[in-house]
């Protein structure tokens, strides 16, 4: 019997009415979403290192400084 786990207490998904497995089902689909969301923002997060580092590497090959006002 799989169990679900709600604010700290744990239940059993077959005692769940057709409503709370609907509602659970999706749960378990909105938190899958988000953990490929939080993947892609993973990607994104070392995409801009990258490209942070290639801009002051291409920053400090011409010599640039920075701008004072």
């Amino acid at each position: 019997m799989p169990k679900i786990t709600i604010d700290g207490a744990d239940y059993h998904s077959e005692d769940l009415s057709e409503k709370g497995k609907s509602q659970l089902e999706s749960l378990q689909f909105l938190e899958g979403q988000m953990k490929k969301i939080e993947q892609e923002i993973a990607i994104y997060q070392t995409a801009k290192i990258a490209y942070s580092k290639a801009l002051r590497g291409e920053i400090e090959r011409l010599g640039l400084k920075p701008v004072t006002d």
